[in-house]
């Protein structure tokens, strides 16, 4: 299987799915094969969130790890989604107009690349909604 290939098929990472317990109603991202709570008696199901969310709590990255120096100074936050798991995320605003309690909608982005070929990976971040 080709790497782009792989990647592709990271449904979860390109289109924000969880999963859904039906026995107790919890939401978990990134999916879980069983739900925490319900143990054996839990029944997952496949739940394709919203994105739709609120930064819980955030900070401003001055000093970025190797090859993501050109982005800062840039906002890393907890988002909490609608439907409750949390989740971290590159919040794409001016650091200034980013606040806690504010609003926020998912969009499709560059996260980085690697390797000598500079393979590019691609995932969801956060702005302003």
């Amino acid at each position: 299987m080709s790497v782009a290939r792989f990647w592709r098929q990271q449904v979860q990472r390109y289109n924000l799915v969880g999963n859904h317990c039906r026995n107790c109603d919890e939401y978990y991202y990134p999916p879980r094969t069983t739900c925490p709570f319900c143990r054996r008696n839990g029944e997952m199901e496949e739940y394709k969130f919203s994105g739709k969310g609120e930064l819980v709590t955030y900070t401003i990255i001055h000093s970025a790890a190797e090859g993501f120096e050109h982005q800062t100074p840039y906002a890393l936050g907890i988002v909490k989604l609608e439907e409750g798991p949390r989740l971290t995320s590159q919040i794409i605003a001016q650091p200034e107009d980013v606040k806690v309690g504010m609003k926020v909608r998912p969009v499709f982005r560059k996260l980085g690349e690697s390797g000598d070929k500079g393979m590019l990976h691609y995932g969801t971040k956060f702005t302003p909604a």
